[in-house]
């Protein structure tokens, strides 16, 4: 995976120089805990994904979305609304031999044209939590299998969840206040609850 290695440097060089350039925080070039633990669900839980179509939500640098195609899902779109996320998504899927399609559309709302949904580490902002978690429920009711990495983000729902793993994730300081996070892969029941 193509991932940023100077961690600090890259978040400050965005925050500070490339803010008023309209550049968005670079989520896209770190492995963040609740992608990686669904990651290794998704690996190691191959009937979940295999021959169906796979969609992963906030696919950032696409780790998530390659272990579905290396898996063996049909067909899998990664969604990041950051362009420069879908560019290494493009990189990251090449040097994995990995065939996915990725969108910088905003796919919140767009039907549920998927069999399994991933989304790894994305509530941790309450509106964007509560706009994403009210579509991925409307899709569970539909009758898509939505899967959620988290290590407990403040905007994770409490209730209409089911955990499926928990992992002890390997991540850094300088994104995460401890080296080790304890991230769960939950299954969303198609009753979830407010965030």
């Amino acid at each position: 995976m193509h991932l940023a290695t100077e961690v600090v440097p890259i978040w400050r060089k965005t925050e500070e120089e490339l803010e008023e350039m309209g550049v968005p925080p670079p989520y896209w070039a770190f492995a963040w805990a609740g992608g990686q633990a669904l990651a290794r669900y998704i690996l190691d839980n191959r009937e979940v994904v295999a021959g169906k179509r796979v969609l992963d939500f906030g696919s950032g640098s696409g780790l998530v979305a390659i272990a579905a195609k290396l898996a063996g899902a049909q067909a899998v779109l990664a969604a990041d609304v950051d362009h420069f996320a879908v560019a290494a998504i493009a990189m990251n899927a090449e040097v994995n031999d990995a065939q996915v399609d990725a969108t910088a559309d905003d796919v919140i709302g767009r039907g549920c044209a998927w069999d399994v949904m991933l989304c790894g580490d994305m509530c941790y902002e309450r509106p964007l939590a509560e706009r994403l978690l009210g579509w991925l429920q409307d899709c569970a009711k539909g009758g898509a299998t939505v899967f959620l990495g988290d290590p407990g983000r403040s905007y994770f729902p409490k209730t209409g969840i089911e955990r499926c793993a928990l992992y002890r994730v390997q991540t850094t300081r300088e994104l995460e206040d401890r080296e080790i996070r304890e991230t769960g892969v939950y299954r969303l029941l198609d009753g979830a609850g407010p965030v």
